[in-house]
């Protein structure tokens, strides 16, 4: 198998193990930077729980099929506006987490309440719901999501990015576990936020290539072979 069919088969194996987290339903998707203005992205049209690298498509980004066997989503913008903004961005994961969005559709601010929920906050919000389905929503996402890791959309769902697929991953479980745990704590009071102090220690021991492939692995072990 060469680079770019592990690339590909990584990829479908992030969209397999977020789909059996409840973090992609049916019309989520994750890509990786291709070579030039390109990029790898699920087809709109698969079943994300059944996706292999097969079902990787490649388009550059004006959306034109360059390879593969089905077209891309529709909110293909989404992650051709990053990339194009981002150089330092080489995979971007789009989903519909029902804990993070929950907050968004009553107005509650994300709030870093576990350690690694600390690695994405603060976590920006477009308000609006609509879809990210062409240059002129993609750049509304983009003025709000500037150089963070993660934002939110209002009833709608989160984006992450990352130097590589395993970061984008981790990162979107990360802000789905902190809003859970938000969403929960707030049942009993007040959650507990962590300092700025406390945040940057976090950071400064938990943004870590070992840490995130170790939080990977442990997703992937989960995967039916």
């Amino acid at each position: 198998m060469d680079a770019l069919e592990q690339k590909k088969k990584q990829l479908a194996d992030c969209i397999r193990m977020l789909e059996s987290s409840d973090i992609i339903d049916y019309n989520g998707h994750a890509s990786f930077r291709g070579d030039g203005e390109t990029l790898h992205i699920n087809i709109g049209s698969c079943q994300r729980s059944q996706l292999r690298a097969k079902d990787i498509c490649q388009i550059d980004f004006a959306g034109n099929l360059l390879a593969g066997d089905g077209n891309p989503p529709l909110e293909f913008h989404l992650h051709a506006g990053i990339y194009r903004a981002r150089p330092e961005v080489n995979a971007i994961v789009h989903a519909h987490p029902k804990w993070s969005t929950f907050l968004t559709m009553v107005g509650v601010d994300y709030l870093p309440v576990f350690a690694q929920g600390s690695l994405v906050y603060p976590v920006p919000v477009l308000d609006t719901p609509d879809s990210i389905n062409n240059p002129e929503m993609s750049d509304r996402l983009n003025q709000i999501l500037g150089d963070r890791p993660a934002a939110l959309m209002k009833s709608h769902g989160a984006v992450t990015v990352g130097a590589s697929i395993t970061e984008a991953f981790v990162l979107i479980n990360y802000l789905e576990e902190n809003a859970h745990r938000q969403h929960m704590a707030m049942q009993i009071g007040k959650p507990y936020c962590f300092s700025d102090d406390e945040m940057a220690l976090c950071r400064g021991k938990l943004w870590n290539a070992k840490l995130f492939q170790r939080t990977w692995d442990h997703f992937y072990a989960k995967l039916p072979s």
